[in-house]
């Protein structure tokens, strides 16, 4: 499909996507594979390199790190699972053709006593070196997965895993202090003394983990299946509408609240009702108690919940600085765009042509405008009657990193205002409530300013595109048009302009043939 070309200069603020260049896409389908003592996963992930897709995602429940507290080695059932994980891990990325698959491993098999026997095996059999990590490599990695989804972020990342804890700073694009702790919730599954002796040992280990990381006031970010199956049991006692667990947001007060819904609950509805695993399940209640201590002892200003961690790190790592440096929200719009639009590179030509109506933006505002005006048309192929609906489903699920959750509604409206007038109507009324009325405003103006210049494309050089201009005292809306562009101002061009100025609530709307 042809694209439209734009100079180099024409892409600021955002700069030019950097997916196009050789050296980064060689960064497609790169595999990882993590083996933890819960769980052996593998990804493969694929797109635009700076915000990744996931090509593929399998994961085992293996319990390698069952029972090792008491017997000092791996599960041996676990040692099954887990070998012919492997196996078949190994089976897909060779039909996968993958340019390289990373293999790891993290605190169950670092403190098991046959862990080293477990690997070469693992080598001999299959042909997979398996890396075991330390600690605090551990952590490094985990925070570098959370920089992938919020570059230049600062605040605590507490990845925790089955045997083992890590907390890591980051702060300016870089990752600080670390520290790896035996906080898993495995460890205290068969621990003697009851509620008691977990909550004194809890304590015991926490004031280790404040003493060497210090003072600790901004977000805390959490990373790791309990957190996540947390998240959603606290969506579930608050009836969250938005069923997106990346950027889900909780306050100490969210914390103490579920903890005590957990303890009250029966376990099995709730499992059943948020969808969780019965092993994962398990563990839960003990990773609450550690994580109520957490937030106790470190007092964040707000909680984060991100779905980026390890397996996200090591693709990180393998990331040029100026990738790193950019926006994840865009450079995955970008790539939807030249994967899936009719017309890639019109979305840039789109985001010039309705720039005039938002002169006060902030940058993180512009950005949002930017990021709809690429996903203006990438599903195009959906029937005229759902494309509304496609849309906005698009925006709200998507692997896009670096979205709140109010920012993703916010996109979701302003495309699904592309395709149709009204936002009433829709199965998707109970999330607007996640938006302030100033912004769902500011979506459907540009929604709408969308709809009305996806009519307008054009063969003209840049002079003579058709533009925009919003006079704010006087409240006049006016299209420009030139000579050879007015023939596109039909009965439907028309229409959608009038509907425009009606959602700014122009007093006069106008056309000027220039």
């Amino acid at each position: 499909m042809a694209s439209i070309e734009t100079p180099i200069e024409d892409w600021e603020p955002f700069g030019a996507p950097l997916f196009q260049d050789a050296s980064v896409r060689k960064l497609s389908k790169v595999g990882v594979v993590d083996i933890g003592s819960n769980s052996v996963r593998l990804v493969v992930f694929d797109g635009a390199a700076r915000s990744p897709a996931y090509f593929y995602n399998e994961k085992v429940m293996c319990g390698l790190g069952a029972g090792m507290p008491e017997t000092g080695r791996l599960n041996p059932e676990g040692k099954k699972r887990a070998f012919s994980a492997l196996a078949r891990f190994k089976a897909l990325a060779d039909g996968m053709q993958l340019f390289s698959m990373s293999i790891f491993a993290t605190a169950a098999m670092r403190e098991a006593e046959d862990g080293p026997e477990f690997c070469e095996t693992v080598q001999r059999e299959t042909g997979l070196s398996v890396h075991v990590i330390d600690g605090e490599e551990e952590a490094r990695l985990s925070a570098q997965g959370v920089l992938l989804g919020w570059p230049g972020s600062f605040g605590l990342v507490c990845d925790i895993g089955g045997s083992s804890m890590e907390l890591a700073e980051i702060h300016d694009g870089t990752v600080g202090r670390r520290i790896t702790s035996p906080l898993g919730p495995l460890k205290f599954k068969d621990m003697s003394g009851g509620k008691k002796a977990r909550e004194k040992y809890i304590r015991k280990e926490m004031q280790k983990l404040a003493d060497h990381m210090g003072v600790q006031r901004d977000r805390l970010f959490l990373v790791g299946g309990s957190w996540r199956a947390i998240a959603r049991i606290d969506m579930e006692r608050r009836n969250y509408p938005l069923h997106v667990l990346h950027e889900y947001r909780m306050d100490s007060d969210a914390v103490e609240a579920t903890a005590r819904f957990i303890e009250e609950a029966d376990l099995e509805e709730l499992r059943t009702a948020c969808g969780i695993s019965p092993s994962r399940m398990a563990l839960v209640p003990y990773a609450t108690e550690v994580l109520t201590r957490l937030v106790r002892s470190f007092e964040p200003l707000d909680i984060a919940i991100s779905s980026y961690g390890i397996r996200e790190g090591m693709l990180y790592e393998q990331m040029p600085d100026d990738l790193r440096a950019r926006d994840p929200l865009i450079e995955a719009c970008r790539f939807a765009e030249s994967k899936d639009a009719r017309l890639p590179g019109f979305g840039k030509r789109l985001y010039r042509f309705v720039e005039p109506l938002f002169p006060d933006l902030p940058m993180a505002r512009l950005r949002l405008v930017r990021a709809a005006c690429l996903l203006h048309d990438v599903s195009w192929r959906a029937h005229p009657d759902y494309r509304a609906e496609v849309c906005f489903d698009y925006a709200t699920r998507a692997n896009l990193g670096g979205l709140k959750h109010w920012e993703r509604i916010y996109l979701g409206l302003a495309l699904l205002h592309r395709y149709r007038n009204k936002q009433t109507g829709s199965r998707f009324e109970a999330l607007y409530d996640l938006v302030d009325a100033r912004s769902t405003a500011e979506a459907e103006v540009l929604g709408k300013a969308m709809r009305l210049g996806a009519m307008l494309w054009t063969k003209d050089g840049k002079d003579a595109r058709p533009r925009l201009s919003w006079d704010l005292t006087e409240r006049v809306l006016t299209l420009h048009l030139s000579k050879t562009a007015q023939d596109l101002y039909g009965e439907v061009t028309e229409a959608r302009f009038k509907s425009l100025a009606t959602a700014l609530d122009a007093a006069e709307y106008r056309v000027a043939i220039d």
